[in-house]
């Protein structure tokens, strides 16, 4: 076995014109920035090699010329597919002026399609990207006119709409690791992610290609344990040591944390506590919307702000939260360590997670918002003259049960005060965020609409919630009025009905007792028996059905109150701005029929909101339930007492 360390500029050298090279990293962690400043460098002094295709999944770099951000030469490339352009904004410039051919395709596509590669498969069935800007019938991930090979095509499989996405041969992979023994076995113990660099060796490897590994250090063959290697030699060609050091910094920000390469656990009670201010507020609001016991993804800026509120409100033990990077569990970081976290429970493969993702492991994501429509659309991947890239964005909202955007109302300046419990603004931002159609389709409103999904889009002033007749204005902040701060900067009216109130304790710099709401402890409060006329009053005005296990707290404490009173009662319900999920109502109105037929002698519903009354009343009818929802209390108290005088009456007809 020969040794297989070299110099980087040694490894560099081996690659050719017109390759197709692949690399590592995810946002600005686990980056091979030797290489990649190896490649720059060759490139600059020679002309050589140009004409690349460069494949990567996540940005990686740090948006100011690292990372793949040093690929931007004129001629070095002349094709990009990749999840995320944001990171390298001289190669986006290029895929915007028509100077190179580009794809921007889902990352969780890209991360199995290297798989798909490795396999010698001629690609991938997805149903990740329908209905959005990667769907053909809506340009098939193309980023400019100068691209016109279609690499994703819609097929029908046995009657089911399904995307295509062809593999891409691999000559060249760049890759990152820890530790490599002369041989080439490499280890990751000191990395914060895995990331897919197993599947990338093994994609180049099989199309007969180079794999170039970087590392931090040398060790003696056989002192790597063998179930810690991550890419065994027989993939790997060439090692390089990083040099100087500086070139393996875990990410941009920070030289070495332990507690995100899973060497250390910290204490979480000493993490720094957020600032009450717009992102705060987003956060907090978000964070009712966390399901107990649940597994969820946050996206960057503002959504990953609620790990942060669920440490403060001390819920993260009750939370698994995940980064489509591969983190699973713990405390999720930000900033430069984005993707990785402290206390991590487990570190998978990002192709791995995102598998997990598609097939429904996610009960909840929360991701940001640069544009929404009437329609529900969001657009994160084009917007304001810049080529982002959805990330993993697409593969995540469109397979999670449930999806909280978040972001700030308008964009560009806006300034907040928080007074007395209470928001007011300052400074409108200058760019709207809600308008009539987004440039560009990331998540489609129309799609979620059809399957049901549960979509709710949370700002520091209101919140909006994707229903079948459009965007409904749900929630409004303290302080804020509907038509000077809402809809005079929106280019669309939303639905508004009457809208409740968002949580006071959102707004106030202290606990908000997250726990107690996530966990219905309180619900009980909600429920009152009058023992006099029999009658049980629940209250369920401004509650929210958002997970299973709402349905199954509401059931306990219902049965519990039923029985206490020892007969069938006659149950009055405030319906007034009560909210169940989509997916959730046929398992609420089962659990309603359950409880019709053994502890109810009657059931009245009232609203004051006829749109309300109006919505109940037509989901009812598809289940073919009768509706009895009426306008006030007294109402529903003189309907009661109608039936019951007509059921006494029946029985004194069937006696004559």
């Amino acid at each position: 076995m020969k040794n297989k360390v070299i110099t980087a500029d040694e490894a560099i050298a081996l690659i050719r014109d017109n390759d197709v090279i692949t690399t590592t990293g995810f946002v600005q962690s686990c980056i091979p920035e030797a290489l990649h400043a190896a490649l720059e460098k060759r490139f600059v002094e020679t002309g050589k090699p140009r004409d690349l295709t460069l494949i990567m999944c996540a940005g990686a770099g740090d948006s100011k010329g690292l990372g793949t951000g040093r690929f931007h030469h004129e001629g070095m490339l002349k094709r990009v597919i990749a999840a995320n352009f944001g990171r390298m904004p001289g190669v986006a410039k290029a895929a915007q002026d028509n100077q190179i051919c580009g794809y921007n395709l889902p990352q969780g596509v890209i991360a199995q399609l290297y798989r798909a590669c490795a396999g010698g498969q001629p690609g991938l069935f997805s149903k990740v990207g329908l209905h959005t800007y990667v769907d053909p019938r809506l340009g098939g991930g193309k980023v400019n006119t100068k691209t016109q090979e279609d690499i994703v095509k819609l097929v029908d499989v046995e009657g089911e709409e399904w995307l295509f996405y062809k593999a891409t041969p691999i000559d060249v992979a760049l890759i990152r690791g820890t530790s490599a023994d002369p041989f080439g076995n490499i280890s990751m113990e000191k990395e914060a992610l895995t990331l897919d660099g197993m599947a990338q060796a093994m994609a180049a490897h099989s199309n007969k290609g180079l794999v170039i590994v970087q590392v931090e250090r040398i060790v003696e063959h056989g002192s790597i344990p063998p179930k810690q290697v991550k890419i065994p030699g027989i993939l790997v060609d060439c090692v390089v040591v990083a040099d100087p050091p500086a070139m393996h910094r875990m990410n941009y920000g920070v030289i070495y944390n332990p507690a995100l390469a899973g060497e250390v656990r910290i204490p979480v009670e000493g993490m720094a506590k957020m600032p009450l201010d717009e992102r705060k507020i987003i956060a907090r609001r978000a964070a009712f919307e966390l399901p107990p016991n649940g597994v969820i993804n946050l996206g960057v800026g503002a959504p990953d702000g609620i790990a942060a509120v669920a440490n403060e409100e001390k819920v993260t033990p009750h939370i698994t939260m995940t980064t489509e990077a591969g983190a699973v569990g713990g405390v999720l970081a930000g900033g430069s360590n984005f993707g990785s976290s402290a206390n991590a429970h487990s570190i998978i493969d990002q192709n791995q997670m995102f598998d997990f993702y598609d097939g429904g492991g996610l009960d909840m994501t929360c991701l940001g918002m640069a544009e929404c429509d009437e329609e529900g659309n969001v657009n994160t991947s084009k917007f304001a003259g810049r080529l982002n890239g959805c990330g993993g964005f697409i593969n995540i909202s469109q397979n999670s049960r449930a999806v909280v955007f978040a972001g700030t109302f308008t964009a560009g300046g806006l300034d907040i005060a928080i007074e007395n419990g209470s928001l007011r603004i300052v400074s409108e931002g200058r760019t709207r965020k809600f308008v009539k159609a987004v440039e560009q389709i990331t998540f489609s409103g129309t799609y979620a609409k059809q399957k049901h999904q549960p979509v709710i889009y949370v700002t520091e002033r209101c919140v909006f919630e994707l229903t079948p007749e459009g965007l409904e204005l749900i929630e409004v902040a303290p302080g804020i009025d509907i038509e000077k701060d809402i809809l005079a900067h929106m280019d669309f009216k939303p639905i508004v009905n009457k809208p409740m109130p968002m949580d006071k304790r959102i707004f106030i710099d202290e606990p908000m007792n997250l726990s107690d709401d996530l966990f219905n402890v309180n619900l009980g409060e909600r429920i009152e028996y009058d023992a006099n006329r029999n009658l049980l009053f629940v209250n369920l005005e401004g509650w929210s059905v958002r997970k299973q296990s709402d349905i199954d707290d509401m059931k306990r404490v219902l049965v519990k109150a039923c029985e206490q009173a020892g007969k069938p009662v006659h149950a009055i319900v405030n319906v007034d701005g009560f909210r169940i999920a989509d997916d959730l109502t046929d398992d609420y109105e089962a659990m309603v029929t359950q409880l019709r037929q053994k502890h109810y002698a009657s059931r009245s519903r009232y609203s004051t909101s006829a749109f309300m009354r109006m919505k109940m009343q037509d989901a009812l009818n598809t289940r073919t339930l009768a509706p009895h929802i009426f306008s006030s209390e007294e109402q529903a108290h003189a309907a009661r007492e109608a039936a019951a005088l007509r059921k006494r009456l029946q029985q004194v007809e069937r006696l004559d």
